[in-house]
């Protein structure tokens, strides 16, 4: 079986760009009030406002996209797999339960905590060992983004008590989990690529 699929790198490409696309033209769509410092992306994806369409169409986009590499990139554990699409249904979720424009949503927090844990443990679990696993697959790499993952998860949740930057740490961490799976899968292309070249043949002494 193939390590990945080649329309897998156009899938995983599709989701950083989709997303950095869709928040910032939700946000120049929305009205003055909206602080995208301080507001979240969800907040977008509420009905009574003017970028909803954009920004629901575009956690249907992303969450698509991580389905879809998920389902081609074979070289991958099957728990990570699963939790990367997981990942991506949970994005899709995320439009029927979005953030609401003040207060609390106990649903949509819900769907945004399993969310972020699947999309953050998925390197973790799709790890293979060995030197003739992909560089994106490999132990170091995946628990090092897997704790970068954590650790902007926590500098969130400090901007939400203290009311600050919490959009702009949002807006950051999504961005390099939808980032990471365009690494794996263009590393797993390399190295099939690699693993497929002809080795030159071994001459003994002699040998003209």
């Amino acid at each position: 079986m193939r390590l990945v699929a080649w329309w897998a790198l156009i899938s995983s490409s599709c989701a950083p760009v989709l997303l950095v696309v869709g928040f910032t033209t939700a946000t120049l769509l929305e009205e003055p009030g909206y602080n995208p410092v301080t507001q979240t992306i969800s907040v977008l994806a509420a009905g009574n406002h003017r970028g909803y369409l954009v920004l629901t169409a575009t956690l249907v986009a992303v969450g698509s996209s991580y389905v879809a590499t998920a389902w081609g990139l074979h070289a991958a554990k099957p728990a990570g797999r699963l939790c990367l699409a997981g990942g991506g249904v949970a994005a899709i979720l995320l439009t029927v339960f979005p953030a609401p424009r003040s207060g609390g949503s106990l649903s949509h927090g819900a769907v945004v905590g399993v969310g972020f844990t699947l999309l953050a443990v998925w390197p973790v679990l799709a790890t293979r060992r060995g030197r003739r696993a992909p560089w994106g697959l490999r132990p170091v790499p995946s628990v090092a983004v897997s704790a970068l993952m954590w650790a902007g998860a926590a500098w969130f949740l400090v901007e939400v008590e203290m009311d600050g930057a919490a959009g702009v740490a949002e807006r950051v961490v999504t961005s390099v989990q939808a980032a990471w799976p365009v690494v794996v899968v263009a590393s797993c292309l390399w190295h099939a690529r690699r693993r497929a070249r002809p080795r030159p043949a071994v001459t003994g002494p002699g040998t003209p």
